[in-house]
């Protein structure tokens, strides 16, 4: 089967498993012992029979469960998935503008925890038993088992609070206006609009909250990178490499890294996808406005359009970064396009 064929067959398959999400998130937000009306009127509009009655049609809350899933199976095709209790806007709107934020905070942690986490890992597995190792070790069991909320905190209140080296809350400067919107993202519109103070603004703003959501990710990184290396390194063929002479940076990187990456690709796809799915903690004690936010807002005001916008993105989240990291492990190992 040839890289495009297994690409088709795992798309195909993703279409019964997003009907299965949608039915089974209607389901459960359905089953809330709550009357949507209350959420959507004001209080003292809800004694007004009239005013709950013409509400009730507007919101096709008249019309039995089934219905209601097919209509919003059908205005979901069209890209329409709904209208949110709280704002009173489309919930695509609502995504579009929360997203780019999550998205820009979620690369350039996932870009901290590789370029740490990697070579933490592997010199961990070259030096075995030696202090970077034990080093390595430590930070992967801190990185794994403090919570966000916490490690967010804490170093808000030394680098923020009490030192002054960092900025605190916030994407940019309160007193700096935010660059015209192109893409979302702050660092890439401030570019486009050659505002370098916007631009510095945005990444000093970045680091605490990205250090922070990359942590996690650093820790498992550098812990399965280690564990993969130690494996790879005792196998015959990097015995067989060494003896022919190569050098040991291309032993390490060219035989052993690759075939350590199977393992390790998986979890940091499953990690990136947890990044991209929206960090609550970290974005709610950052004052993160991204889709961390908006499902704990949706949650909060029992906003169930923008609930199942948000659960429904996340899981399209994270089946294309699944069908991305299947697709990688095609490129390194084709065996496994015939399984």
């Amino acid at each position: 089967m040839n890289l495009f064929a297994h690409i088709v067959r795992r798309l195909l398959l993703m279409i019964p498993m997003l009907i299965g999400i949608t039915l089974l998130l209607f389901i459960v937000t359905h089953m809330v012992p709550t009357n949507p009306l209350t959420v959507i009127l004001p209080e003292k509009s809800l004694n007004d029979p009239e005013i709950v009655k013409a509400a009730t049609i507007k919101w096709g809350l008249d019309k039995p469960l089934y219905q209601q899933y097919l209509i919003y199976l059908g205005n979901l095709l069209h890209g329409d998935m709904g209208v949110s209790f709280k704002t009173k806007n489309p919930v695509t709107f609502d995504l579009e503008q929360f997203l780019p934020a999550t998205v820009e905070l979620s690369i350039a942690s996932f870009i901290f925890a590789l370029l740490i986490g990697l070579p933490l890992g592997i010199i961990s597995a070259l030096k075995s038993g030696s202090i970077v190792d034990h080093f390595t070790r430590v930070i992967a069991l801190l990185g794994a088992s403090i919570p966000p909320f916490w490690s967010g905190l804490i170093v808000l209140f030394i680098f923020w609070f009490k030192l002054r080296w960092l900025p605190g809350p916030g994407r940019i400067d309160a007193r700096m206006a935010a660059p015209p919107t192109v893409t979302g993202s702050f660092l890439i519109d401030s570019l486009l609009a050659h505002n370098m103070p916007a631009f510095w603004s945005s990444v000093t703003h970045l680091i605490l909250p990205a250090i922070i959501l990359g942590w996690f990710t650093l820790a498992i990184t550098a812990r399965i990178t280690r564990s993969s290396m130690l494996e790879v390194l005792q196998m015959d063929y990097i015995r067989t490499a060494r003896a022919k002479g190569l050098t040991e940076w291309v032993v390490v990187i060219f035989h052993a890294l690759r075939n350590a990456l199977i393992p390790l690709i998986t979890i940091i796809g499953l990690a990136f996808a947890g990044l991209m799915s929206g960090a609550i903690m970290t974005e709610t004690i950052f004052s993160w406005p991204g889709i961390g936010r908006y499902a704990v807002m949706a949650a909060t005001n029992l906003d169930f359009p923008a609930i199942m916008g948000v659960t429904l993105l996340i899981a399209v989240l994270f089946m294309f970064i699944n069908l991305t990291v299947d697709i990688i492990y095609t490129i390194i190992d084709p065996r496994i396009r015939e399984m």
